[in-house]
């Protein structure tokens, strides 16, 4: 399973909204230089976060935007559902079902999978993810984990 870039840019994107708001709207293209976003992509994503009520936008020489409500109050699986992003273990957990569901070994599986991953998201706020986002940029360390997937993306990058 692999979060896909809407996820990704979105987490990414109004964390570091939280972060730099200080209660004013933020500019689109402040946001998406920031987290080397294309701004097209990021104002079609912020329209269905604002549709979905995550956040506001505001008009003018002044505007931008801001969250609909707190950052406490706003979770991962709010967000996802807000972007139509969900997370789905297996084709039976799909609207087309799966005709193999009934014998299917795995099926208990990508449904305790999700159950869980379900229960991660609706308890992880996007406050949770800022602070985490804030603490990273005040700390001097860094994890192994943290490296080697950095690391691992450098090289590629340089093929």
């Amino acid at each position: 399973m692999k979060l896909s870039s809407t996820a990704r840019y979105s987490l990414r994107a109004l964390s570091d909204l939280c972060t730099h708001s200080d209660n004013a709207p933020v500019p689109v293209s402040d946001i998406a230089y920031r987290q080397n976003i294309p701004v097209n992509y990021l104002e079609q994503l912020f329209g269905k976060l604002r549709k979905g009520g995550i956040l506001e936008s505001v008009r003018g020489a002044q505007g931008g935007y801001m969250l609909a409500r707190s950052a406490s109050e706003i979770t991962a699986a709010d967000i996802l559902q807000a972007i139509g992003e969900p997370f789905i273990f297996g084709s039976c957990q799909t609207e087309k079902g799966c005709l193999n569901a009934v014998t299917c070994p795995a099926f208990s599986l990508w449904r305790k999978l999700k159950g869980s991953v379900d229960s991660i998201l609706e308890a992880t706020t996007l406050e949770e993810i800022a602070d985490e986002k804030t603490a990273l940029l005040e700390s001097l360390t860094t994890d192994p984990e943290r490296e080697e997937a950095r690391s691992k993306a450098m090289r590629l990058k340089g093929e």
